[in-house]
């Protein structure tokens, strides 16, 4: 008997400090692994399955992440009702924000224009426990102007080798940044956050494993005074052999956004 198949856009969001990350792993919770669950159950007998537009790592969270939603033979007739009844059984640190209908020919790894990312962070003092989900603490004083100068430096086309997580000589190191800066916070607040924090915020179409991680371990190492600007450059050379060796914590690194147009 064929099969027909219907194909839908999902964004959604969520906190991901109690998650071992997107992707499905054995014994542990993972952000597919609840989604799917809570889509067998509401969804009962109808087949289905699902694709994420990327991965993210334990403790990072999105404020807009994509799935695709592959359905067999009954498709969805009331995107609000199935929003809802979605939303009412899925834990309280996931939530659906919308559905489309998409065509056979849409891939939501391949068709996604654009992501940007944000890593939220203070320097100096200890925080409320309460900011650590999506607040990364770094308790020596940091030179956060310097390291708006380094910030800049990942802007445009470079090799990001040394910014990828145990690099092989056979992957493909060069990427594009559009946008690469560290601004004062005003995106996200809470009344026990810090007076003064910032986000370093980085666009770009897609990026390697822990690559937002590793750069801006790279500009904790400048705002420290352990490198200089002149050490950023060389890491973006054709040739660089350099493997950065700090990796900023996860639960500071937020997907802001995911854009298909």
């Amino acid at each position: 008997m064929f099969d027909k198949r219907y194909y839908y856009l999902i964004k959604i969001q969520y906190l991901g400090y109690r998650f071992h990350g997107w992707q499905k792993q054995p014994d542990v919770k993972t952000i597919h692994l609840m989604i799917d669950r809570t889509l067998k159950y509401i969804l009962k007998d109808i087949r289905f399955k699902t694709l994420g537009a990327g991965r993210t790592d334990a403790m990072v969270s999105a404020n807009e992440a994509a799935l695709e939603l592959f359905i067999y033979n009954e498709p969805i007739t009331d995107f609000d009702a199935f929003l809802e009844l979605f939303n009412h059984n899925l834990p309280q640190d996931i939530r659906a924000l919308s559905i489309t209908e998409v065509d056979k020919v849409f891939n939501v790894i391949q068709d996604s224009k654009l992501k940007e990312y944000h890593y939220v962070f203070s320097e100096g003092q200890k925080n409320h426990p309460f900011c650590a989900p999506i607040l990364t603490t770094i308790l020596e004083p940091l030179d956060v102007e310097l390291m708006k100068q380094g910030a800049k430096l990942f802007e445009g086309s470079h090799n990001f080798k040394t910014y990828c997580y145990r690099a092989t000589d056979k992957g493909e190191y060069f990427r594009i940044i559009l946008s690469s800066e560290i601004v004062d916070n005003t995106i996200y607040t809470a009344n026990f956050f810090p007076k003064k924090s910032y986000v370093f915020k980085v666009e770009g179409k897609g990026f390697m494993r822990n690559q937002i991680r590793l750069m801006f371990g790279c500009l904790i190492k400048l705002g420290r005074g352990e490198v200089d600007l002149d050490y950023i450059q060389d890491t973006l050379k054709e040739n660089s052999t350099e493997v950065m060796d700090y990796i900023a914590p996860a639960s500071g690194l937020i997907l802001h956004s995911v854009n298909f147009e």
